[in-house]
């Protein structure tokens, strides 16, 4: 066996894991996926570490399982988990210390999940990425390697974005259209429809009393989407606040490694930069090439576990046929990075 088939069978693992699902991924060093598995959050933030590590430890047994038929290797050599909640140095080290006492991997690298989808999308291995889900976040890595991270611990150190607070505003603007402290909304119909409840203010006394659980409010982002499609002034409103911030993350990074003035990828990724909006797409663009106007502005349509599969083959020292071996094992939609063109929409 030559030293590079050797290599190839190597096992490596990748995790994805963020606010709303987990991704876990057996590969071998050749790049050839072997099993992958998804299930529910895993993030310390909604169950705390031990309990957290317990629901990952569940997904990365069933997927070492099913590899082992394809597998030439029982143990996998490298592990990259990549993890919301991993956002300050203390968090990483102690997501870091459980998952070396799993002893899922010989070796375990640990990362924000923003990492994930830099690397899913772009090959540069430098570049800003934004991630807007349940939450938001970014984080950014310059040519000389220089890392610039955010905090990403909600409203108590700035944060504006994410499922949670566009539900959030549409609940609020629903409640203001019916008690008459706001201008008439379409939502004021659809946010209690959808949780099929009287009226805005029955939603806000639900909440209140426990009977609906605040989580639920990141359900609610798809309903401002489509009130905006249809002109709703108020949806329009939060929907271009959205694009302020995102864009306030990605020129921020920007400025910080000092690439206003070159052409950076900046690679947009999580359920709401993905859907497709294109007041919120044209938006996000204006904005950021307003700043920095070389910037090559994508949105990602490939899952981050991706990007955390070529992490991990990055860290196993597998060449570049690897890489692209697992991407096109692990394709996007039709057209997985999806650059977003010259519009002429306001930035915010």
């Amino acid at each position: 066996m030559s030293p590079l088939d050797a290599a190839g069978t190597e096992l490596l693992l990748a995790v994805d894991g963020g606010n709303s699902k987990t991704d876990v991924l057996v590969i071998d060093a050749a790049g050839t996926v072997l099993a992958q598995v998804r299930g529910p959050s895993c993030a310390p933030i909604h169950h705390g570490l031990d309990a957290a590590m317990d629901a990952l430890d569940v997904l990365v047994r069933r997927a070492l399982a099913d590899a082992a038929p394809a597998a030439r290797q029982a143990h996998p050599a490298v592990g990259v988990f990549a993890l919301a909640g991993a956002d300050l140095p203390h968090e990483e080290e102690a997501l870091l210390a459980a998952c070396r006492r799993r002893g899922w991997a010989d070796r375990c690298v640990v990362r924000n999940d923003a990492f994930a989808l830099l690397r899913a999308g772009t090959d540069r291995g430098w570049g800003i990425a934004v991630v807007c889900g349940a939450g938001i976040n970014g984080v950014g890595v310059g040519p000389d390697g220089a890392v610039v991270r955010f905090p990403a611990l909600g409203a108590i150190s700035g944060d504006w974005g994410g499922g949670y607070d566009v539900g959030l505003a549409a609940l609020g603007a629903a409640v203001r259209a019916q008690d008459g402290r706001g201008p008439h909304t379409a939502l004021a119909a659809a946010v209690p429809a959808y949780f099929r409840l009287a009226d805005p203010l029955a939603v806000t006394v639900a909440l209140h009393l426990g009977e609906l659980p605040e989580s639920r409010l990141v359900e609610l982002p798809p309903l401002v989407f489509d009130a905006s499609r249809r002109g709703d002034q108020a949806a329009t409103e939060i929907v271009l606040r959205l694009a302020g911030e995102v864009t306030a993350v990605a020129v921020a990074a920007v400025r910080r490694l000092g690439l206003a003035g070159g052409e950076p990828d900046v690679v947009l990724g999580g359920g709401l930069l993905r859907a497709g909006l294109p007041l919120l797409d044209d938006a996000v663009r204006a904005g950021i090439k307003r700043r920095a106007p070389g910037a090559r502005v994508l949105v990602v349509d490939r899952e981050p576990i991706v990007g955390a599969g070529l992490l991990a083959l990055a860290e196993a020292g597998a060449p570049p046929s690897a890489a692209a071996r697992l991407r096109a094992m692990l394709p996007g939609r039709s057209d997985p990075f999806r650059l977003l063109e010259d519009s002429t929409a306001p930035a915010p």
